[in-house]
């Protein structure tokens, strides 16, 4: 969702669209330029008629035309050729409204109106299109001058290789957005599926387990019923480690409600709305189920409000790091639960009188597909903008200590 998002905003916000608006105003900007310096230099024109003529089309066009430039959908190949036609056709016309411009090395009738139909071929098409379209700008003013100055070259070449340079780096900009598009895309489908890894690590995987060691514990007919849930988890978890869970739409709503499973809780105790409603959570009431004779829960005296999803998850990856002291530490372990609520930020701290990791545990785990810690505790409260870390030393046990930014997780006091 966050890098879907990203994605659709870095579209909207591609690198043409403030070019195609500076071309906008470019255009307009140089008719003005044109029709001023005709008005200041008419005197000097033998036939004005011709100009007027040509500056009134050329006027008329730019403004008519202002949509089809505001955006590559409107600039189509058709409306590029025509504007470059009537460009070439005002610099072709200028010895004819005034000879002594040809003689003179005088501006021509477009002036610099005809670099921004060059530009739009180089915006809309690259550099290719940019070189075709000043090659052709390029020949027409060689051909109108008759014999061409060191200026006249000048302003050509110049034109050829700033057009071609702008549409190179058009071509660049495009190249680098869908590059940041597929990456956006590739984080989106990775957060999904760790969404759904953990959830089945939370519901399924453990299901699974527990089916493994009561049918070993029982013999029998049991006995190869948990052998057969073994293989499953073991396959499941192979399944979820190496990506290869498609991360529906179907399957995110159904791990929501796993999630909501989990922490043992019901649509009441956190406001109207449901798990993901608009009103605060008291993340309080989401833990305080796990307090019993092996399990202490310390909260402050007042509520701990947080966002419904960010209490949803926080509590979730509480639910995992017991699971895991059941787990790991045996039935008879220990834990406490410790809540601290700071005004920058919610703390929850669980801890264990267990036998502790040993050093290099966790990787193999990882290795071997049981991502209790990576993606049901870790994976969830990065989703939230928030850490992890998890402190254990051989023989003394564990202690996993979340926190939550008050900036990511939303208070409503």
């Amino acid at each position: 969702m966050v890098a879907r998002t990203q994605r659709e905003r870095v579209v909207r916000m591609s690198v043409e669209q403030p070019l195609w608006r500076a071309l906008t105003a470019y255009r307009v900007l140089t008719m003005l330029y044109a029709v001023l310096l005709f008005v200041f230099t008419r005197a000097k024109f033998e036939r004005p008629w011709v100009a007027v003529a040509f500056l009134a089309v050329m006027s008329v066009w730019t403004l008519v035309t202002l949509p089809k430039v505001a955006n590559a959908a409107g600039c189509t190949k058709r409306f590029l050729v025509a504007d470059l036609t009537i460009a070439l056709t005002g610099i072709m016309l200028t010895p004819l409204a005034d000879f002594q411009a040809q003689q003179i090395d005088g501006p021509t009738l477009p002036s610099i109106w005809t670099a921004g139909s060059v530009l739009a071929f180089a915006i809309k098409g690259g550099w290719r299109w940019a070189a075709f379209a000043s090659s052709f700008v390029a020949a027409a003013n060689i051909v109108e001058r008759g014999h061409p100055s060191r200026d006249t070259l000048h302003n050509v070449l110049l034109v050829w290789v700033a057009s071609i340079a702008i549409g190179y780096v058009v071509e660049v900009a495009r190249a680098s957005e869908r590059t940041l598009a597929r990456a956006l895309e590739i984080e989106a489908a990775t957060r999904e599926r760790e969404r759904l890894a953990r959830d089945i690590h939370d519901s399924v995987l453990q299901v699974l387990a527990m089916v493994q060691r009561r049918g070993t514990s029982l013999g029998g007919e049991a006995a190869e019923l948990g052998r057969m849930a073994g293989e499953q988890e073991v396959a499941l978890r192979t399944l979820v480690s190496s990506g290869l869970v498609p991360a529906t739409r179907a399957s995110e709503d159904a791990a929501q409600g796993a999630v909501v499973r989990t922490v043992e809780v019901d649509d009441e105790e956190i406001g109207n709305g449901g798990a993901y409603g608009a009103r605060p959570c008291d993340l309080r009431s989401l833990l305080a189920p796990h307090a019993g004779s092996k399990v202490s829960f310390a909260e402050p005296g007042a509520p701990v409000l947080l966002e419904p999803a960010a209490a949803m998850e926080l509590a979730a990856a509480v639910s995992a790091a017991l699971d895991n002291v059941r787990r790991h530490a045996g039935e008879d372990a220990q834990a406490w639960i410790l809540v601290e609520d700071w005004p920058e930020e919610v703390i929850v701290t669980v801890r264990d009188d267990g036998p502790g990791i040993p050093e290099g545990r966790l990787a193999q785990a990882e290795g071997e597909g049981r991502l209790g810690v990576a993606l049901s505790i870790r994976g969830r409260l990065r989703d939230i903008g928030g850490t992890a870390e998890l402190i254990s030393v051989p023989g003394q046990g564990t202690e996993v200590e979340l926190k939550v930014p008050r900036g990511k997780a939303g208070q409503a006091r």
